[in-house]
């Protein structure tokens, strides 16, 4: 497959390139800083250089040309403030899926997180809330669109720990928990080969299932 990852340097995106550049997947990253290409190079991908919060949907569809699959990993990140939640998280996943539907690329993944299918509780940090809120409007964008066979993947709170290959995968709730994101690559990775997972809004969490038969059961 080729697939195009939006956020290329992201810490779970350069994971996933691994993954599948070395199971022999064509996989194009995309990234705002030209001095990010060598990590992408080194993990087996091609730097595409574009900013998702300026390019244009034209822009970004040439870059999705010819592609099996999309995939949405990009993230304002730390440290970065409420606005930037809202042109990242929010909009940019927007304008990521409106190209994949320009360039008929059907297959598409947005890595969201746990929390965003509900209001933040009061006392939430007002950054994180916002955060969880841009989440929730991409989610619901994304869903409403009948040009794209999506799944939606809410991992846990993320950790760097050693991936496991065990995890707990639910078209429910799975309750709180962490998740590394070893793993959460390892699940993208297992969704973009499984078609049934199209139309699924799935938590993730560690747990003790490995990988390809959660993905199969979450399929199912």
């Amino acid at each position: 497959m080729r697939i195009v990852i939006a956020g290329g340097h992201g810490q779970i995106a350069l994971r996933l390139e691994r993954l599948l550049a070395g199971r022999g997947d064509e996989v194009a990253g995309i990234v705002r800083r030209p001095e990010q290409a060598g990590d992408l190079l080194a993990a087996g991908a091609e730097p595409v250089v574009a900013d998702l919060e300026s390019a244009s949907v034209e822009d970004v569809a040439r870059h999705l040309e010819g592609a099996d699959a999309a995939v949405f990993a990009a993230g304002a990140g730390p440290g970065s403030g409420i606005e930037r939640k809202d042109t990242v998280d929010r909009a940019a996943a927007g304008l990521f899926a409106d190209a994949a539907e320009a360039a008929g690329v059907r297959r598409f993944v947005i890595v969201s997180s746990m929390g965003a299918d509900r209001e933040p509780p009061p006392g939430t940090d007002p950054v994180f809330a916002a955060y969880l809120c841009a989440k929730a409007a991409a989610d619901d964008d994304v869903r409403a669109r009948a040009g794209l066979d999506w799944t939606v993947l809410r991992p846990g709170r993320l950790t760097n720990d050693p991936g496991t290959g065990l995890v707990e995968l639910s078209a429910g709730s799975t309750g709180h928990g962490e998740v590394s994101r070893d793993d959460v690559a390892a699940v993208l990775a297992a969704v973009l080969d499984e078609p049934g997972t199209a139309g699924r809004t799935l938590e993730l969490i560690g747990g003790g299932t490995p990988v390809a038969e959660a993905v199969k059961a979450a399929a199912g």
